[in-house]
This record gives structure tokens, C-alpha cells and sequence, in this order.
């Protein structure tokens, strides 16, 4: 991999897509165990506050923290260190991976940023780990807006609106996908059986460890340690 250029990328859009990324026997691993762990129709852990006002629709599960340790074997790849280094820094810190799990049917993710924008030094890096691939026939497409991570805070308006320059990714078993937590990002509805992806997040040294404790929405700002709106945007 040129690291360098990889790197600027990133930092130009936003955003970074790396298929072929992972080895197919990983990944056809982890994705079994992610269809053993949810089945097709698992209950919704979030609060019913969350998925009407966020129109966000996942169940997620923390394997990392839960087992097995399959998931381990993700964090050790070389160059996926040297990426994640390249673009936080020494000293860079691993934070916790978290399985997102759509049904058929649900509306997959509003509008989002996984961090809220308000210092532009302060962002984690989520990366994002595609074990199956992602169809139009599935759905649950990954949008973002291109050098979004420099715009502020997404604007306010419709939670499942279509920005002019919005791009659809498609990635296939294998992908990774680096998006910078300020980058505003959505998830398309789902059509298929079901959706998933696995996120592995990090930051740097200077970002406080509950940097993603707060969501930000198009019409709220939501904490998730204490599973309230702290923020309505209208």
C-alpha cells in the first residue's frame, strides 16, 4: 500500500475505500459468527426515543467486549495499524468495534456524525469492516458527502434527505472503509434479508476517551451514556 497517498486521500475527502482489503477466509469467519450471534430478526436493544427520533434502525453487539476473540484478528493486521497511525498519529488508541445490525424492512441510518464537529482537532477514525457484500438489491448502501469533515455540523433538516453531492458506496466482502467522525454519513434502507457492518473504532491520543458518547443528528444531538437528547435541531 502507498500509506502516503492513502493518507491524503483520506484527509481530502473524508473518507477512504480499500476493497480486497481483508482475507476472504476472515471474512467469511466473522460473518458467520455475525449471522450465528443475530439471526434474522433480533429485537431492538435501543429505546423506542432513539430509533423514531434518529430514524436509525441497527441493533448493535460489542463481540470485542462479549467474545469471541475471532474479532482480535482484525486489529492485528500490520497495515491496517500503519494506516490508522499514518492518519492519527503515534501514540493513536484503539477504541472498541461494534457490530451494526439492520432487518429487512428498517430504514437503515439517518444523517449523522459520529462525533460532534465542534473542535475540528477532536474526531475519531471508524473503520469499517464489510464481511458480505452490499447490494442494491440489499440495500443499506454507506452515503457520504465528499470533504464533509470540513463543513461543520451537519445542517438541519429532513434525517433521510438527499444532499446534491452525496455519494453511494457499494462495498464488497472484503472492503474497508475509513470515515472521519466528523464526515456526515448515512445508511440506506434495507431491502434484503438484512445488512451489517463491523466497526472498528479509534483515535488519537488527544481525544477524549467518550469522544463518540455524543451523536449528532440533522434535528438532535444525542448522549448515549445516559440515552437522551441533549439537543433538538430545528
Amino acid at each position: 500500500m502507498d500509506i502516503p497517498a492513502l493518507t491524503q486521500r483520506f484527509w481530502d475527502q473524508g473518507y477512504l475505500v480499500i476493497e480486497d482489503f481483508f482475507d476472504a477466509a476472515l471474512m467469511a469467519e466473522l460473518d458467520r459468527l455475525i449471522v450465528a450471534h443475530f439471526g434474522e430478526d433480533p429485537a431492538f436493544r435501543h429505546e423506542r426515543e432513539f430509533l423514531d427520533k434518529a430514524q436509525t434502525q441497527v441493533i448493535p453487539w460489542f463481540p470485542q467486549n462479549e467474545g469471541p476473540c475471532a474479532f482480535d484478528a482484525v486489529d492485528a493486521i500490520p497495515e491496517l495499524r500503519a494506516l490508522t497511525e499514518s492518519i492519527l498519529g503515534a501514540g493513536w488508541q484503539r477504541d472498541y468495534s461494534m457490530v451494526m445490525f439492520s432487518k429487512r424492512g428498517t430504514s437503515g441510518q439517518a444523517w449523522h456524525q459520529d462525533c460532534p464537529p465542534d473542535d475540528p482537532d477532536v474526531f475519531n477514525l471508524n473503520r469499517l469492516v464489510y464481511t458480505s457484500d452490499i447490494t442494491d438489491a440489499i440495500g443499506g448502501q454507506t452515503v457520504v458527502v465528499p470533504g464533509s469533515h470540513r463543513r461543520g455540523i451537519v445542517p438541519v433538516g429532513d434525517p433521510l434527505g438527499r444532499f446534491g453531492d452525496q455519494v453511494v458506496l457499494r462495498p464488497r466482502a472484503g472492503t474497508l472503509v475509513l470515515l472521519h467522525g466528523h464526515t456526515w454519513h448515512r445508511v440506506l434502507p434495507i431491502e434484503g434479508r438484512y445488512r451489517f457492518s463491523t466497526n472498528y473504532r479509534a483515535k488519537s491520543p488527544s481525544a477524549p476517551d467518550h469522544v463518540t458518547d455524543v451523536c449528532v443528528y440533522r434535528n438532535m444531538r444525542y448522549r448515549f451514556s445516559t440515552a437522551s437528547v441533549i439537543e433538538e435541531r430545528a
